[in-house]
């Protein structure tokens, strides 16, 4: 099955294009253990069927608490992949051909992902060693939701921002699978870019963290993609902290059952 025809089952499964972050903070972990604090997450959406067509497991969370933190990413995949939800990794790799192979074998053999998030800084040959995956996604970093990457992807090149520069090189490189990360946060250019790669007649999924503590809107992303026509079940918009740590903000020492109401309320506004 390909990575675009897993899109579409996950979605059409869920009826919502909602992906779920994994940013594991222990400080805001009641017990302070990871795998036992997403499990729980886990078993409360089953209980009360509700579901995600996708998550997305940040690394670098995981990497901060060294061996046992990459310990737990390992469990935790294991049973997310039991649960039949697909997993997009943000690593954000990105390095010269041999390294980024190194890299590719990582993310898609050892941790088992079915996409991950890369860097285009180094070109094609970065890229291209991910896309040897036929069956896996990549989505390259494009406009990225943080308040400081005007600085650089504001830039122009031959007079236009490097961000439209980064959209025309995927379409350049384009292979099934192959996506563009965008920022909910900067809804003039998701709807710029949107309509850029919808009309070059080419299915480019769109990764679009930033909703939620962020300040970027679900119901935005998606008006955004119904006006450029672009086909809501090829692409994730994502929540992290704002659904894992939701119980801080209701008040509740119950995080399950907080993290499974956002959900629901995310789920129905990123319905298909």
């Amino acid at each position: 099955m390909s990575y675009l025809d897993i899109l579409k089952e996950k979605a059409e499964e869920a009826n919502s294009i909602l992906c779920f972050g994994i940013d594991p903070v222990l400080e805001k972990m009641p017990e302070k253990d990871i795998v036992n604090f997403y499990s729980d997450i886990f078993n409360a959406m089953e209980g009360e069927d509700v579901s995600v067509p996708s998550v997305k497991p940040n690394i670098a969370f995981f990497e901060q608490y060294g061996l046992e933190g990459l310990s737990s990413l390992k469990k935790l995949l294991e049973d997310i992949k039991k649960r039949d939800i697909s997993i997009i990794l943000d690593a954000k790799r990105g390095d010269i051909g041999t390294t980024a192979k190194a890299y590719a074998k990582s993310v898609f053999e050892y941790w088992q992902a079915d996409a991950v998030t890369l860097h285009p800084y180094l070109g094609h040959d970065s890229i291209s060693p991910f896309l040897e995956y036929k069956n896996k996604g990549a989505y390259v970093l494009n406009r990225t939701s943080n308040k400081s990457a005007v600085e650089v992807q504001d830039l122009k090149s031959d007079g236009k921002p490097v961000y439209e520069k980064v959209s025309e090189l995927i379409l350049k490189w384009h292979s099934p699978g192959l996506g563009s990360v965008i920022g909910a946060t900067y809804p003039k250019e998701l709807e710029h870019l949107s309509n850029l790669f919808v009309k070059s007649g080419k299915q480019v999924p769109l990764l679009i963290p930033g909703v939620g503590s962020q300040g970027g809107s679900a119901e935005e992303v998606v008006s955004i993609l119904k006006k450029t026509n672009n086909p809501l079940w090829l692409h994730r918009v994502n929540s992290s902290s704002g659904i894992s740590y939701a119980y801080l903000e209701k008040d509740t020492g119950d995080y399950a059952g907080a993290a499974v109401k956002e959900m629901k309320r995310l789920n129905k506004i990123l319905k298909l």
